[in-house]
């Protein structure tokens, strides 16, 4: 198949798509492609979420505007379905890859997802078909692992036997089918003409700029992207950091500072999670590493946003301290679990770093979180003889919490605000030591 030919099929949607990883990517991709006319199959080690996917149920939990319903008309239609067998993309024309590709302790890329997938899906590539990776992935990576792996495992030439690009994805959570549809994306090809086909594919589903470019300009893009969301969120702790040592309220101070032109100072909180910024300037870190290249600004965002939990954890020893009480033995109840508010994303969750630190110290966590499976419980009921409430994400059911009703509920008045859930006044007049991040 050449990449005329290919291109006709997605004129007309007699292309056959495959999408590999149905998380919280690429389901909502292949929900979408499905929905424009596609014929998609998508491939899920997980036999559960398989089950759900093809019975019209989204595994994703969390408030997802729109995902349930366009994952029920597509199962139902058969234009989509799941399987956790690479055989069913033999016949596949497109396939995209949506896996995880993390970083492990040396923050070194561990791409097993990555190096699996690919190697899965050589024994059974179609001859011309095209490969766009969506995953983030550090630069340099298409060039020396993704090509090697096809190239090997088909016996074949890139633009020859088949074509590749690497379109990054832009999602949160919460907002994945409008991020996928109104967000810009950078298009990566290993060709300029690979990369008009990758864009005429995105064009189907999405109603924002396509900036077509090569593979590395696109591996740059997204990696830079998030290190610059984390060097910002970075400098906002640090600034609330100094504003709870100096007397001042860093959410004032970042409100004034955003008024002068072209400033546009980040929020602080309890700390930085998710799949993508705590690991993505690594990435970009990785894509140099053997160079002479001394990196600073980067390791220290990273270091500043991993040590919030932390921070958080000093600031409830201080409160229970003021009330005269001990941290072993204490009962503390922890608002929310995710790392997003109205999510269910738990990976690298802040509030995962915080229970192990009340756990190091001989407290008892408590845990409430309205999206999260296991922690779905009566916050009242569970605020009931604890010492300490902390909020570390601010879900919405959260800032409509009666204080005066939790206050009867616990033992000490003692309210952490890690994300600026509550409003400092009403809380001291319902009767709590509120702290809050940044607020001397």
């Amino acid at each position: 198949m050449t990449l005329d030919e290919l291109r006709q099929k997605i004129s007309n949607r007699s292309a056959r798509l495959g999408v590999i990883g149905l998380g919280y990517v690429g389901l909502p991709v292949a929900a979408l492609f499905a929905d424009a006319g596609f014929n998609v199959v998508g491939v899920e080690i997980q036999e559960a979420r398989v089950e759900k996917i093809n019975h019209g149920e989204s595994p994703i939990e969390g408030e997802e505007p729109n995902l349930a319903e366009l994952l029920e008309a597509v199962s139902g239609s058969k234009r989509l379905r799941a399987t956790t067998q690479y055989s069913n993309l033999r016949d596949r024309d497109v396939i995209l890859i949506d896996v995880e590709t993390p970083v492990d302790e040396t923050h070194t890329p561990r791409y097993t997802a990555l190096r699996s997938a690919l190697s899965s899906l050589a024994k059974v590539l179609k001859e011309g078909a095209l490969v766009i990776v969506e995953s983030t992935i550090a630069p340099g990576t298409m060039q020396k692992v993704v090509l090697p792996l096809l190239e090997q495992g088909t016996g074949r030439q890139v633009n020859q036997g088949f074509y590749l690009g690497n379109c990054p994805e832009r999602v949160m959570p919460g907002k994945l089918i409008r991020n996928l549809r109104m967000v810009s994306r950078v298009v990566g090809g290993g060709t300029p003409e690979t990369a008009e086909v990758m864009a005429q594919l995105y064009r189907c589903v999405m109603q924002a700029d396509l900036d077509l470019t090569d593979w590395i300009t696109a591996e740059l893009v997204k990696t830079v992207e998030n290190a610059y969301r984390d060097v910002q969120i970075a400098f906002a702790n640090e600034v609330a950091l100094i504003c709870e040592v100096v007397g001042g309220d860093a959410w004032k101070v970042r409100e004034l500072v955003n008024k002068t032109p072209y400033r546009n100072m980040h929020l602080p909180g309890a700390g930085v999670g998710g799949h993508c910024i705590p690991k993505d300037p690594w990435l970009l870190a990785y894509g140099v590493q053997g160079e002479q290249v001394s990196l600073r600004l980067i390791p220290a965002a990273r270091s500043i946003n991993d040590g919030m939990p932390g921070h958080m954890l000093e600031l409830v020893c201080r409160a229970v301290s003021r009330a005269g009480g001990e941290m072993r033995g204490a009962r503390i109840l922890v608002l929310g679990y995710a790392y997003l508010e109205n999510s269910d994303d738990t990976r690298n969750s802040p509030s995962q770093v915080l229970v192990q630190g009340l756990q190091e110290l001989g407290a008892q966590s408590v845990i409430h979180d309205p999206f999260v499976g296991g922690f779905q419980g009566d916050v009242f009921a569970l605020a009931k003889d604890c010492d300490a409430v902390v909020a570390m994400v601010r879900h919405h059911v959260y800032l409509q919490l009666d204080l005066v009703a939790l206050k009867t509920a616990v033992r000490r008045p003692i309210l952490v605000d890690g994300r600026r859930v509550f409003n400092a006044e009403e809380a001291r007049l319902a009767g709590w030591d509120y702290s809050c991040v940044g607020v001397a």
